[in-house]
């Protein structure tokens, strides 16, 4: 997990375990990571991040089976917490209402601040989302970014660059609901230090704290173990 999540490719991935003595080939390499993506996701679905009132969000566009698709992303703008995303066929047209909806819920309270780019489905999805009775927004939506000013997007588009990155080596994702797009979220959030929080993670800025050094050994063992539980949900 931590080879593929942080560059390697599934075909590096499996060179380096079977100099470790493992046998498998790189298919079997990627349905590891599926099955623990999976695993690990539900498990981190009860988790509650402390996150401050200011999100951001944006865009970019990974290849899925050969064409655009878009990926919508929110973040915490003080912790770095990458809250939710999506996965979109347009950029502009796209109802990403449910985006925020899903943060609103992950983070079981709404921002007072969003700041976004000028794409008009950004506040559409907004006013859906968090439109008063009394025909107000429940928020600032800021969108008259800078790079040099005051207001500006800098933060998101790092993680774009982390995504981009990744990207890059899996030669585009293969389809839209890829376990890598989910997986990056985790390594993101709550296994990858860094250096603008301090070489803290988001997730223990948010107040979550994954004990040990392998943060991927103790998220599988956690995971596993509550699912192993007699009183699990299945």
């Amino acid at each position: 997990m931590q080879l593929y999540f942080s560059g390697e490719s599934l075909r590096n991935t499996q060179k380096f375990l079977t100099l470790r003595g493992v046998q498998a080939n790189h298919v079997t390499v990627y349905r590891w990571i599926t099955k623990y993506v999976k695993l690990i996701q539900k498990y981190l679905e009860q988790m509650k991040p402390q996150l401050s009132d200011t999100w951001k969000a944006d865009e970019l566009f990974p290849k899925a089976k050969g064409n655009i698709k878009y990926l919508y992303a929110l973040m915490d703008d003080e912790t770095r917490f990458w809250i939710a995303q999506q996965v979109s066929d347009t950029k502009y047209t796209a109802d990403i209402t449910p985006l925020f909806s899903e943060g609103k819920r992950i983070a079981n309270k709404a921002p007072t601040v969003v700041i976004t780019d000028g794409a008009p489905n950004f506040h559409s999805g907004i006013e859906a989302e968090f439109w008063r009775e009394k025909k107000q927004l429940a928020l600032v939506h800021e969108q008259d970014i800078r790079f040099d000013g005051q207001i500006h997007n800098n933060k998101m588009e790092r993680l774009n660059g982390e995504i981009r990155d990744r990207e890059k080596v899996v030669r585009g994702v293969k389809k839209a609901d890829s376990p890598l797009i989910k997986g990056l979220q985790i390594y993101h959030n709550y296994v990858r230090p860094h250096m603008g929080l301090k070489g803290e993670t988001p997730a223990e800025k948010a107040g979550i704290k994954i004990e040990g050094q392998d943060k991927w050994l103790t998220l599988i063992q956690n995971a596993a173990r509550i699912k192993s539980h007699p009183l699990a949900k299945t």
